[in-house]
């Protein structure tokens, strides 16, 4: 458990040093993003091998109507992390397209996987999704959305979407876990 809660810490540390520190961040130059990346890499992989590696009590089951729901969700959560969302005519003017796919990752993973650690590991990535939404609003009060796109790249992207789902969904297969 202890690499789970290290991983998160150093998740949430990263993520935040531009907008906690932004002048230390500035100096830093392009040095402080190879830094900032790898200090992600090894987040994630503390978090692998925390979870991984905790025997956990289960809170929920894994219900069978939840794992077609999970893999929709799946499907609109990479749409958001795609560029879609800024280049397409349905949400371009969302601020936040990719943190708001990752809140939709974070709801389909524990509505599949209700032990104590996928709580910790998934419901402590939410509340970074949902903390970092708030830091830039504070932080960047102005915003203007980009110009509106076309549908057409809306479902280039939604496409481009369900192939990686597709894809995601063979690599977790490939080690050994149930999409």
């Amino acid at each position: 458990m202890l690499f789970l809660f290290l991983g998160l810490v150093i998740w949430y540390l990263a993520h935040l040093f531009k907008r906690i520190a932004p002048e230390r961040r500035a100096a830093m130059g392009d040095k402080g993003k190879g830094l900032v990346a790898l200090l992600l890499f090894g987040s994630v992989a503390l978090m692998v091998l925390g979870y991984r590696g905790v025997e956990t009590s289960i809170l929920w089951p894994r219900y069978p109507w939840a794992v077609g729901v999970n893999n929709l969700l799946m499907v609109i959560a990479i749409y958001f992390v795609t560029p879609g969302p800024k280049k397409g005519a349905l949400f371009y003017k969302m601020r936040h397209p990719m943190l708001t796919g990752f809140l939709i990752w974070v709801v389909a993973h524990l509505l599949v996987n209700g032990g104590i650690a996928a709580i910790i590991l998934f419901g402590g990535l939410g509340i970074w999704a949902v903390l970092s939404m708030i830091v830039i609003n504070q932080s960047e009060p102005e915003w203007t959305p980009g110009p509106k796109g076309t549908l057409a790249k809306d479902l280039m992207f939604l496409g481009a979407a369900l192939v990686a789902t597709g894809i995601i969904g063979y690599l977790h297969t490939f080690f050994g876990l149930s999409p």
